[in-house]
């Protein structure tokens, strides 16, 4: 089916795919010398969160992503890119980094939500969430975000708080996934498709409501546009004041007014 006529639920489809590129794979091909780093400081590693330092063009960057895996095992380990308040506390400790040394911020956003097990609620999942939308909001280095696949509610927005937010054409970003959306309104599901609909989750109509920055071609030139667009971004970015950049976020977010949409 031709790319252009994907309906929204369709795109979800895609988005969740397998076999589309991951982190690891956007790091090797943006990225140079790049150095992963471990843990929370507190607690332990949580692998659903890759972060580290590269060089970009020989920038040195932090770059903070979700990871999900190519199989069921490697799913497992990665607990199918849903975070708990380790991986959030990590990013939160590379954001802090980042901000001491100066270095921009790059996160990748792939995700179908925060961790909701017991285990992550015990160990203050909410509070890691917000704290880490609070930090990156609050960063004074440039902060851009890629959601590569799906960016599902507060697992996703909690290092999605940047400058620059662009998503590839075939991902989605809402407030969480349609299952649960349609669940919640309509009792079933079964309804994920036509919720879809009414959420206006992909990227194109996002754009058009002024909520992401830009949309990236996908296929084969994919890592191109990319490595094209945070070059121009960057640069942009890197001329700004930081107490400028901070202001500007700020208002970049509290100036967003989405029109109301009727759904039955």
């Amino acid at each position: 089916m031709d790319k252009n006529t994907l309906t929204p639920y369709e795109k979800v489809l895609t988005a969740r795919k397998q076999d589309r590129p991951n982190i690891t794979e956007y790091i090797e091909a943006l990225f140079d010398e790049f150095i992963e780093m471990h843990g929370d400081r507190l607690y332990k590693d949580d692998k659903s969160i890759v972060g580290g330092i590269g060089l970009f063009h020989g920038m040195p960057v932090t770059v903070i992503g979700h990871r999900k895996g190519k199989n069921t095992e490697d799913n497992i380990l990665y607990n199918f890119g849903m975070t708990s308040p380790e991986g959030y506390r990590k990013a939160v400790r590379l954001m802090e980094q980042a901000e001491k040394f100066g270095r921009p911020v790059i996160t990748l956003v792939d995700t179908p939500g925060a961790y909701p097990g017991m285990e992550a609620e015990s160990n203050g999942q909410s509070n890691a969430i917000a704290e880490s939308i609070a930090y990156m909001s609050r960063l004074s280095v440039p902060s851009i975000t890629i959601i590569t696949g799906e960016g599902s509610s507060g697992g996703a927005l909690a290092i999605a708080v940047a400058d620059r937010v662009w998503m590839l054409e075939n991902a989605v970003y809402s407030i969480l996934s349609p299952e649960g959306f349609a669940s919640i309104m309509y009792k079933d599901p079964k309804k994920a498709p036509e919720a879809c609909k009414i959420m206006k989750i992909t990227a194109q109509e996002l754009k058009g409501y002024g909520l992401i920055d830009g949309i990236i071609p996908e296929g084969s030139r994919c890592f191109a546009a990319i490595d094209r667009m945070l070059t121009r971004e960057l640069g942009r970015l890197s001329k700004i004041k930081p107490s400028d950049l901070v202001k500007l976020r700020y208002e970049k977010y509290r100036t967003i007014d989405v029109p109301k949409t009727k759904g039955k």
